[in-house]
């Protein structure tokens, strides 16, 4: 995936400011939500209800959000969304200052919070590609931007900087988060124009959602792309379900460590998103892909079988970094490939399928530590993984990466480049 040298246009220097300070209120809110819900309740499910409503929106509603993208306008539904969200925090936060928030307020927050990142998240994808157009190589370092950052705030800046605020008043970290998603919004507003794709043959709602659903089942190289997130999220929840414990009972560490211990993988992660160009180049996408989920599976296995902590935070930054190239590789061939009027639906596809997978992975793995050994969901996630590189390898190949990128390259049609088709739209770039 490689393109003659340009500099990323102005626009996505904007674009990356919006979402580097929508990810900050996110780890602040991450932090604080659950941390709220434990001053107000020690029932476990109720705990458990905040956490996972946030989740269902992509469960309910992935494939459907996703067709409502593509008939929508990308950038008015990015600056929508978070200005929503802006709004939405605003009661949460009353509630707390006049001492009269719940937990069933808190999981509806969560559920609309998670509502808004489906729209935005979705509507960002797609959006991004026409602003590159579809340039492979300023994608790739475009996600590595954006992921780069999307960790160091949400993984790294933000949840301590909850912790804190919160310290300060239970509304004040609602407040923090509600201002990020405004100037998100404000940014996100000046960002240039991009044409709409082009209008398909008009149909209903659920049938170009099945469109896109099965455009990315008949499509190999997409199904590929698709299988690693969902398969990958088994593995890790299976992992992550049972991490604490093992950190504790095996490794001998305590709370403090055990933060060292993920602050490891987030280390690693920031290091895949930055090398994932270089990768990609030097390796191919398709082997570079392969190679990063085979590190991933071979770290776990050495998590598994880890005799002290220092080879444990080792091992999962190396799994943080081949996650975190993945991250960048994966969905930089997506939208190099698909076409815009079926970007947002491919788009959610791929992520309800990851979410859908994440439960099963922590049923798993609380299941194999209950019934044989606290490791044994270590191995399993480990087989996994290696596993799924072996399927997807010959999916996501060198060979049928090119031969996709080919058939994709004549980027003046009107599903790559409508900009090119509509002199209206032709001195949009000229803004940036």
């Amino acid at each position: 995936m490689t393109s003659g040298v340009r500099k990323l246009p102005a626009g996505f220097g904007r674009l990356w400011t919006a979402q580097t300070v929508s990810s900050l209120g996110d780890g602040v809110s991450h932090a604080a939500l659950p941390l709220l819900a434990l001053m107000l309740t020690r029932d476990p499910m109720a705990l458990a209800v905040v956490t996972a409503a946030g989740t269902l929106p992509w469960l309910l509603f992935g494939v459907l959000g996703g067709a409502l993208v593509d008939r929508w306008d990308r950038r008015r539904t990015m600056w929508v969304a978070d200005a929503a969200r802006a709004v939405l925090l605003a009661i949460p936060a009353a509630a707390a200052a006049l001492d009269v928030l719940s937990i069933p307020l808190l999981a509806a927050t969560a559920f609309l919070l998670g509502l808004g990142g489906l729209f935005f998240d979705t509507a960002a994808t797609a959006y991004l590609p026409d602003l590159l157009r579809r340039d492979p190589a300023l994608l790739e370092r475009a996600n590595s931007r954006l992921r780069g950052a999307q960790t160091a705030m949400s993984g790294f800046a933000g949840p301590p900087a909850g912790s804190a605020l919160l310290a300060l008043g239970r509304a004040v970290p609602l407040l923090a988060d509600a201002v990020s998603f405004l100037l998100s919004a404000l940014l996100v507003r000046t960002l240039p124009a991009t044409p709409r794709p082009v209008p398909e043959v008009r149909e209903s709602l659920l049938g170009q959602a099945r469109a896109g659903a099965s455009y990315v089942f008949r499509d190999r190289v997409l199904l590929g792309l698709a299988l690693r997130p969902a398969v990958g999220n088994v593995a890790f929840l299976a992992v992550e379900t049972v991490l604490a414990l093992f950190a504790h009972d095996r490794l001998g560490i305590g709370t403090y460590g055990f933060g060292l211990l993920l602050t490891a993988e987030a280390t690693g992660g920031l290091l895949g998103a930055g090398i994932a160009s270089y990768l990609g180049r030097r390796l191919g996408t398709g082997t570079a892909l392969t190679c990063t989920a085979a590190v991933e599976g071979l770290a776990v296995l050495g998590l598994a079988a880890a005799p002290n902590p220092y080879v444990a935070g080792l091992a999962l930054a190396v799994c943080g970094a081949g996650m975190g190239a993945t991250m960048v590789l994966a969905p930089s061939l997506r939208q190099a490939i698909v076409p815009a009027r079926l970007m947002g639906r491919v788009a959610s596809t791929s992520r309800m399928l990851a979410m859908c997978a994440a439960p099963v992975g922590a049923f798993l793995g609380g299941w194999l530590a209950t019934a044989y050994d606290i490791r044994t969901p270590l191995y399993a996630a480990a087989g996994l993984l290696l596993a799924m590189t072996a399927v997807t390898a010959s999916m996501t190949s060198n060979r049928r990466v090119e031969a996709a990128l080919r058939a994709a390259a004549p980027a003046d049609g009107p599903d790559h480049h409508p900009a090119s088709k509509d002199p209206a739209q032709e001195s949009a770039p000229a803004v940036l």
